[in-house]
């Protein structure tokens, strides 16, 4: 499987928004977004209207990136949520927001979901008490994800700079523990993202 080592920056211009992929960079005036917020390569700025499924596969790619899921991967998780009774956009999200590493992130243990997938890898996290070291495990409503290794740079860092950035709501997140009291709503999902077209995409 191949693994997109450059320069990630780089998405961000593509998709023409801040993906928030490289943790406190994204916050800072060192962003490269804010410098150069247009496409990256020598056309970059002169690119033209796209086409329906150039839209579709826009929407699909920048949700791709967003939580760091390779392609194969998130065609899974499409099926997964097409079998769902529900939405299947919002059930696809819901998959996506459940996954190990995000948790991780979005629960402030970690800068971005990179940095959260390395520190899964790791086995610095538990689940409901048992060491969980595969970033796509996927969280269940009840679930309780705590830190194992509290002694850790990295998380003592993030958890100090992320302090006092708002947790979602779906999650009660205290003393290196994150209880998930439920699946996120639609509207509680904080990634500007038409999941339609990405349904479209694969209904071609």
């Amino acid at each position: 499987m191949s693994r997109y080592t450059g320069a990630v920056c780089r998405y961000c211009r593509r998709e023409g928004e801040k993906l928030f992929l490289k943790g406190e960079r994204c916050y800072s005036e060192k962003c490269a977004f804010q410098r150069r917020s247009y496409a990256p390569g020598q056309h970059g700025q002169g690119r033209k209207k796209a086409s329906e499924y150039g839209s579709q596969l826009r929407m699909k790619q920048k949700a791709r990136r967003y939580y760091g899921v390779h392609e194969s991967q998130f065609a899974k998780y499409f099926d997964m949520a097409v079998r769902q009774s529900g939405i299947t956009g919002e059930n696809l999200l819901k998959i996506l927001e459940s996954r190990m590493d995000n948790i991780v992130y979005r629960a402030g243990f970690a800068n971005s979901r990179k940095e959260a997938r390395q520190l899964v890898l790791h086995r610095h996290f538990t689940v409901n008490g048992r060491t969980v070291n595969i970033p796509s495990y996927l969280i269940k409503e009840g679930d309780t994800v705590a830190v194992r290794s509290t002694d850790i740079d990295k998380i003592k860092g993030a958890v100090e700079a992320n302090s006092a950035r708002p947790k979602p709501v779906w999650m009660d997140v205290a003393e290196n523990t994150a209880l998930i009291n439920r699946l996120p709503e639609r509207s509680e999902i904080d990634f500007n993202v038409e999941e339609q077209f990405i349904v479209e995409y694969y209904s071609r």
